[in-house]
């Protein structure tokens, strides 16, 4: 008859608990041994002093020297004597007293001639003013017998003044004719054909002697 164990110290009951056990220290052995780090021993530092700086290269510095000046050397003058002749210059000279010429006699000088500005000035206003050989009213008779009124001026109709202006003279002639306003068609042309040729003028004087004078009169052309 066979014996059966003590169902208590029976260890095949807990067999799956052992087993879970073992495969859970197994997992933690692997787990540890992959997980495990190692480290290198670090050599010891001395910290109690500082390391001191690396030493850079120092680039050699070139100093600039002026050169200095050239010493200048004073030249050494040497005294050189030497005979100097002395030449005496005669400064006398022989004159002859057979060729005496008389010095020339200057011409005598010819005072220059000097005008009066009195006599060359024209005047615009005198103390006597010129005036026509037997007044204005002769003058104008003259003027309207010998005028004639330009063709030009008649066919065209033209009338009105032209004033001339002239200077008498200090002999009382009349130069200078001009026309200071004009109404043309050789209305013009003809007042100074007339002055030119009118009669001599009274002159006018300034301190009692004669002068030139600018006069100015108005010349009418009129269609009758």
């Amino acid at each position: 008859m066979e014996l059966k164990k003590n169902p208590e110290s029976d260890l095949s009951r807990k067999k799956s608990l052992f087993f879970n056990i073992g495969m859970i220290i197994t997992l933690a052995l692997c787990l540890v041994a992959f997980e495990w780090k190692t480290y290198e021993k670090l050599s010891d530092v001395d910290i109690s002093k500082p390391s001191e700086p690396e030493q850079l290269e120092m680039m050699p510095i070139i100093e600039n020297k002026i050169p200095e000046p050239p010493k200048v050397v004073a030249p050494e003058i040497k005294e050189v004597k030497e005979d100097i002749k002395e030449e005496l210059i005669n400064l006398e000279t022989e004159t002859s007293l057979e060729a005496v010429v008389d010095p020339p006699v200057p011409p005598t000088p010819i005072a220059p001639v000097i005008e009066d500005e009195e006599t060359t000035e024209i005047l615009l206003i005198a103390e006597t003013q010129p005036a026509p050989v037997g007044g204005y009213e002769a003058f104008y008779k003259y003027i309207g017998k010998n005028i004639k009124y330009p063709d030009q001026a008649r066919r065209l109709g033209v009338e009105g003044k032209v004033f001339v202006q002239f200077v008498v003279d200090k002999d009382g002639g009349i130069t200078d004719v001009q026309v200071l306003k004009g109404i043309g068609s050789g209305c013009d042309e003809e007042s100074i054909r007339v002055l030119n040729n009118a009669p001599k003028w009274t002159p006018g004087k300034q301190r009692g002697r004669p002068v030139r004078v600018r006069m100015s009169v108005p010349i009418i052309f009129k269609l009758g």
